[in-house]
């Protein structure tokens, strides 16, 4: 064999330098990788997405990127760098790189807190150029200059406004291993009885073609390659008799009234070609297969129920639900499956599901338990909610969207039969996903009175506050189960400018985690004024006490510090640059005026002598 020649020994080097830092840095990249790659996938794809993104970025023929590495940094790396960035850059990247196969396991990075859950979550809202950004200022530790400088390698067109955009990810967590690093994964197995029965039929069949191609085999030449392991044959893992129907009647006579007590509906209950699709589409996800952030797209332990299938609005749709997930099955080329969590729902959490999305009109699926239904604009309280058509439980299209904006949401009105609770009604909301939320209010505290529980917000008080104060919520994305609003205080204003509403939004996900963010309503405002806030329990059942905070300008033009806090609340303290005003607050507001706005500290004291400062 001939020595290679000097050019092809000099060709050779930049690669064997590329490979070095690649190995070198292989974890640092991978999580760059995991941030940079679509939020909204499950785990398991995400994690296969980032090392197939990795592992192509050395190339067989290495060129160095025209624009020059940022300060200190290693040009091979930074060249590496880039090319996994373009990689994630691409539209759809997890569905253009082929990944790594993994036989019967599913791999996931480790749960994270509710921080990083927040991390997520606000990851997922992000377009890739800002993700991008993120990853860049996160794991890479690049100023904003040096950040921006990459993505315009990369071929972001405004790399700029990407990187303003991932700095207004806030409340998240540093995203250090194990919760954002692709390397420390954990490994979970797929469905073992189905796996079982899948590895029996291939072997049965693999015998039979042992016996008789036994002859042939012994005179043939070298092995072919292994054969990757066959699919589930018809009628075993996609086999519509494996799914549970429950009774039309059985809501009326079980004490677990929630989505197991969905009877199947629909037009298309029956077809089993249908049925044998969405139940495959469960069983062996792919690049259509869709999951809410906190959900991952394994496939189900026990049979799934069957809720619904029938024809929506020209498509074919199924409805399944395996105890903790809910899938929607939308059939056609641009359909898939949507997976969200579900469990541990109730009358309300359970009583809707949305069947189609069409822009910005949804149609949904109502609980066999909704005697009527309604709709109402929340920004509206005073006008009355309109009847809405639901046959056989599918609901006309209204609109959707979420409470955010401020520009009032349409939310739904529903009447559980007197068979479930006399005259109970109750208010859900679409936020993008498969399930809406549950809209419940906390009124202001009875001095007089234990403090009191959320309730439905379908009073008149409940209505007034949520359409002043709705687009405040911390969290209005998918995976959200219940959002309350608590009025946690009533503040006179100074030179007899009113009053003022302090409160605390508070948002639960399926998931465990949630999020509060408080509030302050001043009477000539046109939109509430959020205060503080961020990840954790805060204005829940297991903490209570809370305190906020504004700058309010009065009517005459005096600038005032508001101040507020909840029931148990006795003693205030506000710090500023050269002043401090400690008192008690017997009605739990304070208010001092000030000559200028500066940076200042708030600290409330609690009848037990505990002190709590507003949330971040």
């Amino acid at each position: 064999m001939g020595a290679a020649s000097p050019a092809q020994g000099a060709a050779a080097r930049p690669v064997a330098q590329a490979e070095a830092a690649l190995v070198r840095h292989y974890r640092r990249l991978a999580r760059l990788a995991y941030l940079a790659l679509p939020a909204d996938r499950d785990r398991h794809s995400r994690v296969l997405a980032a090392h197939a993104t990795v592992q192509r970025a050395l190339p067989s023929r290495w060129t160095r990127p025209a624009g020059p590495p940022a300060a200190d940094e290693d040009p091979v790396y930074a060249a590496l760098r880039l090319r996994v960035l373009r990689a994630t850059l691409r539209p759809h990247p997890a569905r253009r790189l082929p990944a790594p196969r993994i036989w019967g396991l599913r791999l996931f990075t480790p749960h994270g807190g509710e921080e990083d859950a927040a991390l997520d979550h606000a990851l997922a809202a992000l377009d890739a150029p800002a993700r991008a950004a993120f990853a860049l200022r996160a794991v890479e530790g690049l100023t904003p200059e040096q950040a921006a400088g990459v993505l315009r390698q990369a071929g972001v067109e405004r790399p700029e406004e990407a990187v303003a955009a991932a700095a207004g990810v806030t409340g998240g967590a540093d995203p250090e291993p194990p919760a954002f690093d692709p390397c420390a994964v954990r490994v979970q197995p797929t469905d073992l009885l189905r796996r079982r029965r899948t590895w029996s039929a291939v072997l049965l069949v693999g015998l039979l073609g042992l016996s008789t191609t036994a002859a042939v085999v012994a005179d043939s030449g070298p092995a072919a390659p292994a054969a990757r392991p066959a699919p589930a044959p018809s009628g075993t893992a996609a086999d519509p008799a494996r799914l549970t129907r429950v009774e039309p009647d059985r809501w009326q006579h079980t004490a677990r009234v929630d989505f197991t007590a969905w009877p199947a509906r629909g037009d298309r209950r029956d077809d089993g070609a249908l049925l044998g699709r969405a139940l495959a589409a469960w069983e062996r996800p792919g690049p259509q297969t869709r999951t809410e952030p906190g959900v991952d797209a394994t496939p189900p332990v026990a049979p799934p129920a069957l809720l619904f299938a029938g024809t929506v609005d020209g498509a074919a749709v199924v409805v399944l639900f395996d105890g903790r997930r809910l899938a929607r099955y939308t059939d056609g080329r641009d359909g898939g499956l949507d997976l969200a969590r579900a469990d541990d729902s109730d009358v309300t959490t359970a009583g809707a599901v949305v069947l189609r999305r069409q822009g910005t009109a949804v149609r949904y699926l109502l609980a066999p338990w909704v005697d009527a239904a309604e709709t109402r604009r929340i920004d509206q309280p005073d006008s009355p909610a309109r009847p809405l058509d639901h046959p056989d439980g599918v609901t006309a299209a209204v609109p959707g969207g979420g409470l955010a904006d401020c520009h009032g949401a349409t939310v739904l009105q529903l009447h559980s039969s007197p068979a479930i609770a006399e005259k109970h009604a109750f208010l859900l909301t679409d936020l993008g996903g498969l399930v809406p939320a549950h809209l419940t209010y906390s009124p202001p505290p009875d001095r007089t009175q234990p403090a009191r529980e959320p309730r439905e917000a379908t009073g008149q008080d409940a209505l007034l506050a949520w359409a002043r104060a709705g687009c405040a919520v911390p969290d209005g994305t998918p995976g959200v189960k219940q959002l309350n609003l608590w009025a946690f205080a009533v503040q006179p204003l100074p030179q007899n400018a009113g009053s003022a509403s302090w409160v605390c939004l508070r948002a639960d996900r399926w998931t465990g985690e949630g999020s509060a963010a408080t509030a302050v309503l001043l009477p000539t405002a046109r939109g509430p004024q959020r205060t503080g806030g961020g990840p954790g329990r805060a204005c829940s059942r297991f903490e209570q006490d809370v305190v906020g905070w504004a700058w309010w300008r009065s009517p005459q033009g005096a600038e005032f510090l508001l101040a507020a806090g909840s029931r148990r609340v006795t003693r205030l303290a506000v710090k500023g640059p050269d002043w401090s005003a400690d008192r008690p607050a017997p009605d739990h507001t304070l208010a001092v005026e000030r000559p200028a706005r500066a940076a200042v500290q708030v600290e409330a004291a609690l009848d037990g002598g505990a002190r709590i400062s507003p949330p971040h």
